[in-house]
């Protein structure tokens, strides 16, 4: 089951972090559409569709790394203070209540919706109507079913890791990542803190922190 969850989640880290890259995209497409529009008075006629197209597929295929790292939103006020093992009985009870059911249709739905969009034009695909640049949006109409597929995938390892959790007692780690300033920041104060003393960081406790 380790074996499992660390494959996924490795697919799931390896295609958020290819769209990552869109965001890049993204920021070139508007820096040079507001430089066209307001220094050369030539605005583009597909700015606003490749806008949009680069955000949706970022937000949409990141949802699987994310929900791979735990990060998507919880109300914890309560949730914290389980003890894993029932952090991880109802965990998995959602995920079979809400969470599957959900990503099902969410495919099911998505995938009717990129099927219609495919057959516009005779088969050659539909183009958008928010601009006279006529830029085909099947493809990205596809990305719907295709990121709720990435989801179902990371759903079951994320159940696999509420199984492991219920036997062991403790959650499986998480891959390593990137992580916000602030944390980074907090690791280095108490790894200079802990060269300062000659101890292991990973032996101080709370007081040490504090």
């Amino acid at each position: 089951m380790e074996r499992f969850i660390f494959l996924v989640d490795s697919f799931s880290a390896w295609i958020g972090k290819a769209f990552a890259w869109c965001i890049l995209i993204l920021t070139v497409g508007v820096a040079y559409e507001v430089f066209v529009r307001y220094a050369l008075r030539d605005p583009t006629s597909w700015a606003f569709d490749m806008s949009y197209m680069m955000y949706g597929s970022l937000f949409m295929m990141g949802g699987a790394y994310t929900l791979s790292r735990d990060g998507h939103v919880r109300g914890d006020v309560l949730y914290r203070l389980w003890p894993p093992k029932v952090q991880a009985s109802i965990e998995a009870s959602l995920y079979f209540l809400f969470f599957f059911p959900g990503i099902l249709a969410f495919i099911f739905a998505g995938a009717d919706y990129a099927g219609e969009s495919w057959s516009y034009n005779y088969g050659t695909g539909e183009v958008s109507i928010n601009s006279p640049a006529n830029v085909p949006i099947s493809q990205f109409k596809t990305i719907i079913p295709v990121a709720g597929g990435l989801l179902l995938l990371q759903g079951l390892a994320q159940v696999l890791r509420c199984v492991v959790c219920l036997k062991t007692g403790k959650w499986p780690e998480h891959l390593e990542d990137v992580e916000e300033m602030e944390i980074a920041l907090l690791q280095t104060g108490e790894d200079e803190l802990a060269m300062r003393e000659n101890r292991d960081p990973r032996k101080m406790t709370a007081e040490d922190r504090g």
